[in-house]
């Protein structure tokens, strides 16, 4: 097919190429998927000012997000299960962050391990942490993220339950894959995707097995991780991480005033505004929504990130216009990875670069850090 062009063009692709089972992972929400819709939905809804007759020449997406320089405001998010949607998932789209200029965020229940990601990169990396029941286990964690030399550590607070996605319970979602006959159908109209899997290694959630207590294979994976989740995760929890971890610590999961308040209070050195994609919480609002009363409360304290929704980089110069200092996306990410693999991530980070520049552009702007509510129309 010809050369994708958008985000949706690579989201295509990716379903035809993407056993079932985990494009669906990557593409749904808890429930009735009505916080994931709204999500997209509500970034529609903003229109933006058109100018013209303005200098548009040498224009700049550069700016920092914690204090690191980025080549534009966009971070990938940490997204579970990466490495089952092309093999090596993690390791590929970290490389392509890199070359690309931004963070790359790894997460817990990724199939490469920390030390996988570190292997095939030269420039540090951020680490997602889940706080599990085990805080030996969340320590050695915190170490091993340490000893890859790590930059910022992502902590994750709105996954203390898991909310349930119909999607992945009924297609039985597990990793590697349970032999069915639905899952080795699935698998099977997939050729091309079950060659590079079995041309690698990495097939399971590595920073865990082989790490945690007794857990050293499928079976007892899959009990631990059912019991160790931290329902009685609290703020005292935060500063304890933090304490532990003594770098950037950015706090994700964060979609109330009150809470945002408290984790400007934490310690923390950024939120990230998020419903985790409509993952959790169905019926909460989308984060573009909360953003702007979460900037007007805590924005002079701490630096306020957006994830959820985002599609293209007209959404990032819409967060951004509305006072996010950086983004976070992860289904764009996916789709270009189960598209095309490593090719297909740094395609989307082009898409979106390009669709940011040409819009700040003809909003009448040359710098990313000059853009604020001034551009969205309504608001100036």
């Amino acid at each position: 097919m010809a050369t994708p062009l958008t985000i949706a063009d690579l989201k295509t692709l990716a379903q035809r190429r993407v056993p079932k089972m985990f494009f669906d992972y990557a593409d749904s929400g808890a429930w009735t998927e009505s916080t994931y819709r709204a999500n997209e939905a509500d970034f529609a809804k903003i229109k933006l000012r058109q100018r013209v007759l303005v200098d548009m020449t040498n224009r700049t997406l550069e700016t920092t997000m914690v204090g690191q320089k980025v080549s534009m405001p966009v971070a990938l998010a940490p997204t579970g299960l990466t490495g089952m949607q092309h093999a090596d998932g993690e390791m590929l789209a970290a490389r392509a962050a890199e070359e690309f200029g931004i963070p790359f965020t790894l997460s817990t229940m990724s199939i490469c391990s920390i030390e996988d990601v570190a292997s095939v990169t030269s420039k540090p990396f951020w680490f997602q942490l889940y706080v599990m029941k085990d805080k030996d286990f969340v320590l050695n964690l915190i170490n091993r993220a340490k000893a890859a030399k790590c930059s910022a550590l992502v902590l994750t607070a709105d996954l203390q339950i898991l909310g349930q996605r119909h999607k992945d319970v009924r297609n039985g979602l597990s990793a590697p894959p349970k032999f069915t006959p639905n899952h080795i159908w699935q698998m099977a109209t997939r050729p091309v995707w079950c060659m590079r899997m079995l041309q690698t290694k990495r097939h399971t959630f590595r920073n865990i097995v082989g790490h945690a207590k007794n857990v050293s294979d499928l079976s007892s994976l899959s009990v631990w991780t059912n019991e160790q989740f931290d329902p009685q995760l609290s703020w005292a929890d935060v500063s304890w991480i933090k304490e532990q971890w003594g770098g950037p610590l950015i706090i994700k999961g964060i979609l109330d005033v009150e809470d945002a308040k408290a984790a400007a209070d934490s310690g923390a050195d950024a939120i990230i505004v998020s419903n985790h994609g409509g993952r959790q919480l169905d019926g909460a609002p989308s984060t573009i929504s909360m953003l702007p009363s979460i900037v007007d409360a805590v924005g002079h304290k701490i630096e306020v990130h957006l994830d959820g929704g985002i599609r293209s980089g007209q959404d990032v110069l819409k967060a951004v216009a509305l006072g996010a200092k950086g983004t976070f996306i992860g289904r764009p990410f996916l789709y270009g990875l189960g598209a095309m693999g490593k090719e297909g991530v740094s395609l989307a980070l082009g898409i979106i670069r390009k669709e940011m520049d040409i819009t700040m552009a003809l909003c009448g702007k040359r710098d990313i850090k000059d853009v604020n509510s001034s551009i969205i129309a309504g608001r100036q």
